[in-house]
């Protein structure tokens, strides 16, 4: 049975499951405002997935204030000079705003997953890895311990999280953010923000906006529609100024011929006006082109110089210079200012903040670097998305969860360490052990990794004294392999796919993928032991989909699981779910094909360094599991997929809308998913999802506003994309 309440603003979809038990979180009896939290701060958010949206308006309000009356008495230069950063390794940390006054100024430090090139800090789990869990609760518990390791270190601004679509799949940036779903993406990105910001620091979301590929990033002009920018790319930016996000980052490429950090469509009419961001918008480093276009919307250069070392700057002298000659007004350099400074005061910064202990270019240097321990217990949260985000995709016969198995065959590269250690290349530019984060500017320094192959051992020898545990490292001896797993109670084969930030290339791949075949000669060696051995168990280890079919179907491979990119903890998730210790619930992100040729949006390469590259998003509304639906090509996997060790109802309660055929919407979009926990054996839990009339609304370009499409509106719940288990229409 189901039924649905309609209310004045928003539909409840209440639905009887068995399955995991959901404990809701306590929410406030009353608010003056209507589906609006009585929240007085980012310190005091609502609980995770909450249907009541915070409203930050009077403390956003009171720090404009404050910071109005702050710069009231500067100098031109002193108001410049808070938006003009000091210079690449100008400072300690990656970016940074000088003191004016008695205003000590900003330290701007990566990454999406934790404090980068600093020591005693935690490698989170990815941002695709946490989507993977589909769990609210988790997404905030990230962000707040984040946000508590930022602060600690002394950073007043995290550059993160990073919320750029899974539009290509190749895409190298793609695992920093949260999948290929524009609602999915928007939840994580707006509980993340909450998490950040209750933990004290800054959030930065970015990138701002159509930064979907590498290739030619800072070269190209993504071509992108009205209605699909407001349906798709702008969504998860709006959630996050929902969350009271302190600040956004411009991104490197054009939006439709303008570059993203002089754009006024995008960073003044829809970002500052129409989604009412009241923080300041940063550029990306060295995204910024010019003084006169770009401070329409620009309210920081970081880091500052034109190129890295230059000593000049588009703002600094340039732009003192232009307003003391007449060109631009100096109440938008107050404006600028302002909004920086509000943005600190948002965040009480102004009380006992802790002061940098860490330099980011030099982190041996004893006089610059206090090794503050920042870590707590937070390897415990690592461990815990890295099981809940772990897919199971395949099990046949109960091969999983091991049951005391006498012997096991480790097989894989990616199973144990790498032979210059887990900090060995720099921004972890290499592939070389097991896989746990990508690369680029979106890292951090492990304080130690886990390995598959040193937890299995531990915990084999935990469930059975005296199991046998062999391994074997090369992925391209073959027959060394085979013979391993040969005769072997379990053979367990962990390969990977690896991707990053285009400045720097591994095996050829320049940040994005070349292609999407599994790395190092996995595919031979998976087939391979599965040849040796009847009960080949895979364990993939990537930054998104990959093709799986030379050997998907191979009888032999009893169970796949996906393990996405798990943070420091890694070999202690997946053995937890390995043994089962953990019922894995993780479920896709994305879509895993059955060929590259089967995903709308493609990678687009070529071009020369004197020419812009265009990149249309022709695929419109399409993307991922949208494009599958509306040209019926079945995947492999389809958006949302994963099976549990134990027969539920549901192991996380999805929500798809149908609109009205002429409404112009794919055939299903998803507009909620519910996790539900701790259900025993033969107990129900109910759960309810709240939709808003903007869930059930498209975007008008003509009339610039949101609808509701004429026709009948019906919705399906079930555990992914393809797999609908209740229908239902909503009133009109």
């Amino acid at each position: 049975m189901n039924y649905i309440h309609i209310f004045p603003s928003a539909a409840q979809i209440t639905i009887p499951i068995s399955s995991y038990g959901f404990t809701p979180f306590p929410v406030p009896s009353e608010s003056p405002i209507p589906g609006v939290f009585p929240s007085t701060s980012p310190k005091s958010p609502p609980p995770p997935g909450s249907s009541l949206i915070p409203d930050f308006g009077p403390a956003w309000a009171r720090a404009h204030a404050r910071a109005k009356k702050q710069i009231s008495g500067w100098s031109l230069d002193q108001k410049v000079s808070v938006a003009t950063g000091v210079g690449w390794m100008g400072g300690r940390c990656v970016g940074n705003i000088a003191p004016v006054a008695d205003w000590p100024g900003l330290c701007l430090e990566d990454s999406p997953l934790g404090v980068r090139f600093t020591d005693f800090v935690t490698a989170f789990p990815a941002g695709i890895t946490t989507a993977s869990t589909w769990r609210r609760d988790l997404f905030r518990a990230r962000g707040l311990a984040m946000g508590q390791e930022f602060k600690d270190k002394g950073v007043n601004v995290a550059l993160g999280p990073m919320m750029n679509m899974g539009r290509i799949a190749q895409g190298g940036r793609n695992w920093e953010g949260f999948g290929a779903d524009p609602f999915l993406t928007g939840e994580a990105a707006y509980e993340t923000v909450l998490g950040l910001q209750n933990g004290g620091v800054q959030a930065c979301a970015k990138h701002f906006i159509n930064n979907e590929q590498e290739h030619f990033r800072t070269q190209e002009s993504s071509n992108v529609d009205d209605r699909t920018e407001h349906e798709i790319y702008l969504h998860p930016f709006m959630r996050s100024v929902q969350a009271g996000v302190a600040s956004v980052m411009c991104s490197y490429n054009l939006v439709n011929g303008t570059f993203a950090c002089e754009s006024d469509r995008t960073l003044n009419q829809l970002l500052k006006d129409e989604i009412g961001f009241q923080g300041y918008v940063q550029s990306d480093w060295s995204a910024h082109h010019s003084t006169l276009a770009a401070v329409a919307g620009l309210d920081m250069s970081m880091p500052g110089d034109i190129t890295f070392g230059s000593h000049t700057s588009y703002y600094g002298a340039n732009l003192t210079a232009y307003v003391e000659n007449g060109t631009i007004a100096e109440s938008r350099v107050d404006d600028m200012a302002e909004r920086i400074i509000a943005a600190y005061y948002l965040l009480e910064q102004d009380q006992n903040y802790p002061e940098v202990s860490f330099n980011a270019f030099d982190m041996t240097d004893p006089a610059t670097n206090a090794h503050v321990d920042v870590q707590a217990d937070h390897y415990k949260v690592v461990r815990e998305i890295g099981s809940a985000g772990t897919v199971l995709l395949k099990n046949v016969g109960a091969a999983l969860p091991l049951k005391k198995p006498r012997s096991i065959a480790v097989i894989g590269n990616d199973s144990g360490p790498s032979t210059r250690g887990p900090n060995g290349y720099s921004d972890r530019g290499g592939d070389d052990g097991t896989l746990a984060m990508g690369w680029g500017s979106g890292t951090a320094q492990f304080p130690y990794l886990i390995t598959p192959l040193e937890a299995i051992q531990a915990r084999a020898q935990q469930d059975a004294p005296g199991t046998q545990v062999s391994w074997w490292l090369s992925n391209w001896d073959t027959a060394g392999a085979a013979a391993t797993a040969l005769q072997q109670d379990v053979a367990i084969v962990f390969v990977n796919a690896d991707s990053g930030e285009d400045y720097i290339t591994v095996d050829g791949n320049e940040g994005d993928r070349k292609n999407l075949t599994l790395w190092i000669n996995a595919n031979p060696l998976i087939e391979a032991v599965a040849s040796a051995n009847p009960n080949t168990v895979v364990v993939v280890h990537s930054v998104g989909p990959a093709i799986i079919e030379p050997w998907i179907e191979n009888p032999n491979v009893t169970a796949v699981l996906w393990a996405s990119l798990p943070g420091q903890e890694s070999g202690n998730a997946i053995v937890d779910v390995l043994w089962g210790d953990v019922n894995p619930s993780g479920r896709l992100p994305y879509t895993i094909a059955k060929s590259p040729a089967d995903y709308g949006a493609q990678l687009i390469t070529g071009g020369t360094g004197n020419e812009i590259l265009r990149i249309d998003y022709t695929e419109g509304l399409n993307i991922d599991y949208r494009h599958f639906d509306a040209n019926n090509i079945e995947p492999r996997f389809e958006f949302g997929f994963g099976l549990s060790y134990t027969t539920f109802s549901y192991s996380g309660l999805h929500l798809y809308v149908h609109f009205p055929a002429g409404a112009g919407e794919p055939p299903s979009v998803l507009r909620g998913f519910q996790d539900v926990q701790g259900v025993q054996p033969w107990q129900s839990k109910t759960v309810t999802i709240t939709l808003s009339r903007y869930d059930l609304s498209v975007w008008d370009a003509v009339a610039q506003g949101w609808r509701k499409p004429a026709g009948k509106i019906t919705f399906s719940v079930g555990t992914s994309s393809r797999d609908f288990r209740l229908k239902g229409t909503i009133p009109a």
